[in-house]
């Protein structure tokens, strides 16, 4: 069992919080809770979530994460819609980097009844 906190940055522990979603003993009930566990992803290095959670229609067909990159924080700076009653939603949010940050205001839909990502834009 993991006792550290998770990646996604809420004060639960890795299997309480987005580890159960990555193993598939639950889905994310929330877009914004399908971010943070998507970001956890790319901490761990799983690709293969990622890819899960891709919608069908925009994701790639493969993945290649960089080994190399250290991922140290994430803040959600706002959401829309998302939420167990809607088919649509938004998070924008920075993920900070070892070396910089990224910043994308994602959209996600419900595919057969659970969150997935669609794509991002990059604000200036």
């Amino acid at each position: 069992m993991t006792t550290r906190n998770c990646p996604c940055g809420l004060p639960r522990t890795y299997d309480e919080c987005c580890g159960r979603f990555h193993s598939g003993q639950a889905q994310a009930p929330t877009a914004e809770a399908l971010m943070r566990s998507r970001y956890s992803a790319f901490v761990k290095g799983d690709a293969g979530y990622l890819l899960r959670t891709w919608h069908p229609r925009t994701r790639p067909a493969r993945l290649d994460l960089d080994p190399e990159t250290r991922w140290t924080g994430l803040e959600i700076l706002g959401t829309t819609d998302g939420s167990p009653f809607h088919t649509t939603g938004t998070v924008t949010f920075r993920a900070s980097y070892r070396g910089g940050s990224l910043h994308e205001h994602s959209r996600f839909e419900r595919s057969d009844g659970a969150w997935v990502y669609v794509d991002g834009d990059f604000p200036a």
